[in-house]
Parts: C-alpha cells; sequence; structure tokens
C-alpha cells in the first residue's frame, strides 16, 4: 500500500467510528432505547389494557388484518405504558407517531417497549409495515387525559 491509501483507509475507520459514537451519544440524549423481543411471555390471543397502577399500564396490542385489538387506549397523563405487540396472522409493524416507539407485529414472537405519555393529546399509532390491501386502515389512538 502506498502513503495515500493508508491515509484514506484510516480517514474512513475514523470517519465510521464518529459516527458510531453520534449515533449512540444522540440515542442516550435522546432516550431511545432499543424495542426487546421476549421469550417468557407468551403470544396472546386478544389486545387489552390493563391497569396496574394509576400511572402504570401494560398494553397488549393483537394485530391482525387490518386492525389493531384494542384500537382506542385512554389512559391519564404522566403515565408509564408498557406495550407488547403480537400478531394473529401475518407481520405488520407498530408505530405511535410522535414517540420514539416502533415495534414489529409478528405472530408467534412478542416485542416490548415502555414509554411515559407526560403530554395529554391523542397519540396516532398505525401499522407502519405493509400487510396486504386494507394496511392504510390499520391505525388507532392513544389518548392521553
Amino acid at each position: 500500500m502506498d502513503r495515500y491509501e493508508n491515509i484514506a483507509i484510516r480517514a474512513a475507520l475514523m470517519l465510521i467510528g464518529v459516527f458510531f459514537i453520534a449515533v449512540i451519544g444522540l440515542a442516550i440524549l435522546k432516550g431511545i432505547d432499543v424495542p426487546t423481543c421476549i421469550t417468557d411471555f407468551p403470544p396472546f390471543k386478544e389486545g387489552k389494557v390493563i391497569k396496574l397502577s394509576d400511572k402504570e399500564y401494560q398494553v397488549q396490542i393483537l394485530a391482525r388484518m387490518w386492525r389493531f385489538e384494542p384500537n382506542r387506549i385512554e389512559i391519564p397523563a404522566g403515565s408509564k405504558v408498557i406495550i407488547y405487540t403480537t400478531s394473529a396472522d401475518v407481520q405488520h409493524g407498530f408505530e405511535i407517531e410522535g414517540k420514539a416507539v416502533n415495534l414489529m407485529a409478528i405472530p408467534g414472537a412478542v416485542n416490548k417497549a415502555e414509554v411515559v405519555f407526560n403530554k395529554p393529546g391523542t397519540y396516532r399509532f398505525v401499522c407502519n409495515e405493509f400487510c396486504g390491501i386494507g394496511h392504510q386502515a390499520m391505525y388507532g389512538e392513544i389518548i392521553v387525559k
């Protein structure tokens, strides 16, 4: 290798390192957590909201062609929500607009994320993985009062 190749390789490796540090640093600063695929929580057959305490809820989201169950969730402001997703049929996505929540809903598997809703309002969630002809109608809302 000549001198210029060495410089180019070192510069490329340093740039990769800078990008890696920037991504990790921003994720920490923004509080972005990696979704968890869990193995000790069996897939469920129906979607539901479970109140664990006044400010903590467990939401089991069941995705199926072409709807979410439940598709309307009401919680008080300041609540921590533990979200579990699975699918009854094909692979779906689950994204809460305005929040850092983006999960897959996969048949036979359960994914998990936690989010706190401090600000009152309506948070729409959508399927962000094309799942067939009725995909565009697959959405719901979380109403924070």
